[in-house]
This record gives C-alpha cells, structure tokens and sequence, in this order.
C-alpha cells in the first residue's frame, strides 16, 4: 500500500478544495489516453490502453467448452487480472489480491450488463458446447485509475476479437482455423471514475489523489448512454449530489472515451 506524508496529504487536499488540482488538470478532464490493438499475435484479441502513466495490457483467449447448467443456450465470459509487481513496488507476486479481484470483477460486470457480448451467439449447440471467453488483463504501469484504462483495454480488446468457424457434423464440432469470424457485439462500454476529496469529486484520479480519496465511484456507461454498472470504494460515504455529479459526467465522457476506442 502506498503511504503519503500527512503534509503531502493536506497539500493536495488544499489544492483540491481551491478548485485546482497538482498535474493542472481540470477537475472533469482525463488525462492523455492512448488504445493500441492486436499487439499480441497469438490471442484470438488484444488490447494495449494507456491513461497518463497507466497502462493495461488485455488479451482474449477462445476455447470450446460446456456451458453452465443453469444457461444452457450461453456462452461463457470469464475475466482475469494479472497485477504485475513491475507496475508498481505496491504489488507483490502470488495469487491474486482483493484489489485484483475487484477490479476483474468490476470489468466484467461492465461489459455482461452493458449487453456487449451475445452470449447466445456464442453457443455452438445448446447444452453441449460453447464459446468460452477468457479476458486476461495485465497491469504493467500504475499510476492510478486502473477501472477505467482496463475496461477501455478489455473493451478494444474484443472489439479486436476473432473466432475461428464452426460447423456441426453429426455431433461433432468441427473448426476451421483457416476463417475467422469477428465476434458479434452488440455493444460498447466504458467506465469513468471519480474520487472525493475534501469536498469536491474529480475524474480520473492519480496516483497521488487516489492514496487521498475519501471517497470513489466507478460508472459504466453503455454507448446509447445508459448506466449498466457502478461501483463504489474508499471508507467514507458520498452524498447524494456527489453520485448525481459523477453519474451526469460519466453520461458525457462515455462519448469521449468510445471515440478513444473507435480511433
């Protein structure tokens, strides 16, 4: 865990509080965001994003398998987080921590109720086999803000995603690695966070901002401009005009952040 001097701790607060923020940022801008796709040859999809100095990496791994009993018709969609100890001398090798956890669950929760993916598209015979989609996502540089780049780096990275064609013979599966098919999508999502400190919630929070915040809230935004997911974090409680605030802001920078993907 990152520790900051009480002194750097009230410096900033002070700056917040007097409408201004460290870096020069306004409180609703994002800072520089960069997307770069199929950067990994040997996934069916891939994804790097940047914001600032966070930087995701996202693959997307396909397997046929069985589905879930209780969604027999369903594809599968699983999300994994990697959070590599080179990103950030907070992070330690071993299983994944409750933070990591949260944050694969955050994502994945995004893309499945922002209806993205069909899962129904992706059964290939009801009952027996399916799609499966796993989400790999890379933390390598942390500089705060990881919902956002890694919805942003998971999202571009099924945009970027390709199956290979399926047919049924008498029962059996057979796939043709020659053709690929994009993956359908009905769908995109973004997220945007916003931390409170002292009494004011700003966007895209750094590193330094996000070891203050009393307060956080994650919004997922589908791109017709529904809210479809939201997590909140930090020990203190938000009031009422805090979520209203985040909740408008996150509506209007979901468009800034689907032209980031669509460029």
């Amino acid at each position: 865990m990152n520790i900051i001097p009480e002194i750097t701790r009230e410096s900033i607060t002070q700056i917040i509080n007097d409408g201004e923020r460290v870096d020069g940022r306004t409180f609703d801008q994002y800072r520089g965001i960069q997307i770069e796709t199929d950067i990994i040859s040997k996934a069916e999809g891939s994804a790097r994003a940047k914001i600032g100095y966070t930087q995701v990496i996202a693959g997307v791994k396909v397997s046929i398998g069985e589905p879930f009993p209780d969604t027999p018709n369903l594809g599968v969609l699983i999300t994994n987080t990697e959070v590599l100890p080179i990103a950030d001398p907070s992070f330690e090798p071993g299983p994944p921590n409750e933070d990591s956890v949260e944050l694969a669950r955050v994502v994945d929760r995004a893309i499945r109720e922002s209806g993205m993916i069909d899962l129904e598209k992706l059964c290939i015979e009801e009952g027996r086999k399916v799609w499966m989609l796993f989400v790999d996502l890379h933390i390598i540089d942390y500089d705060g803000n990881l919902f956002d780049t890694a919805t942003l780096a998971a999202v571009s990275a099924l945009l970027n995603t390709k199956l290979p064609k399926t047919t049924l013979d008498d029962g059996e599966v057979i796939i043709n690695d020659e053709i690929k098919e994009e993956l359908v999508l009905n769908n995109k999502v973004t997220m945007s966070t916003f931390v409170k400190i002292g009494d004011k919630m700003v966007l895209d929070p750094s590193l330094e901002e996000e070891t203050i915040l009393d307060g956080r809230l994650s919004v997922g935004v589908t791109e017709s401009g529904k809210i479809c997911a939201m997590q909140k974090g930090g020990d203190k409680s938000l009031l009422k005009e805090d979520i209203f605030e985040a909740v408008n802001m996150a509506i209007s920078k979901s468009k800034e952040l689907i032209k980031e993907i669509d460029s």
